[in-house]
Formats: structure tokens, C-alpha cells, sequence
């Protein structure tokens, strides 16, 4: 259930910022909810993947090359969904950058208070 519940709050937090960004469009409400399952997914395979094969980057950079691979996360799901579109590079890094910050605060909602 909790699951579910980002995975909305994801979609919540792409039509935010599809409406505000330059660049970033997304079609409508189904658009967002498959935009925020694929990007789930896609940090869920790919990140690691990516993460892994370029260590040597982000070490290089002292992790600041994980902006790139959020980025590329961005652009595939661009690639992989319908009704989703990012212009470019820029407008696909200030989106994750942006998505990553609303993620965490609407996540912070769902904490179980033990």
C-alpha cells in the first residue's frame, strides 16, 4: 500500500513540475502515474546499473556525476512514455533535481510515527 501511495505522490509531484518547468509536458493524469511507475522501475534496474559502470565518474566528482545519471533516468522514461516529453539534457537534470527534492518531502509524510 505504502508502495502505491508514492507512486502517486510521485505522479503528484511530475504534474507539478511538468507545469512549472520549461521543457517538461506531460499529457494528463495517466501520463503521470506511468511516468512515476517507469521512473520507479528504472531506479530500480537501471540506476544501480549505471551507478556501477560509472563509479570512476562519480568518484572522480565526489558524487556529483549522479546528477547525470538522474538525468539519463529522466530522458529514458522520456523515450519509454507516450505522454511525456523532456526538450533536452538541461530541462531533463533540473527536473530530477527538482523531482528528487519533491520526492523527499512529500515522502517524509508517509513516515510511521513508532
Amino acid at each position: 500500500m505504502k508502495t502505491f501511495l508514492k507512486i502517486l505522490l510521485t505522479a503528484v509531484a511530475v504534474i507539478v513540475l511538468a507545469n512549472i518547468l520549461p521543457g517538461v509536458a506531460i499529457s494528463g493524469y495517466v501520463s503521470a502515474i506511468i511516468v512515476a511507475f517507469v521512473i520507479a522501475l528504472l531506479n530500480m534496474f537501471v540506476r544501480p546499473l549505471l551507478i556501477f559502470f560509472t563509479l570512476p565518474a562519480t568518484l572522480v566528482t565526489f558524487g556529483l556525476f549522479i546528477f547525470v545519471i538522474n538525468a539519463v533516468i529522466i530522458l529514458l522514461a522520456d523515450k519509454l512514455v507516450d505522454g511525456f516529453a523532456v526538450s533536452g539534457f538541461w530541462a531533463a537534470l533540473f527536473f530530477s533535481i527538482l523531482l528528487s527534492f519533491f520526492r523527499s518531502a512529500l515522502f517524509s509524510l508517509l513516515k510511521d510515527d513508532k
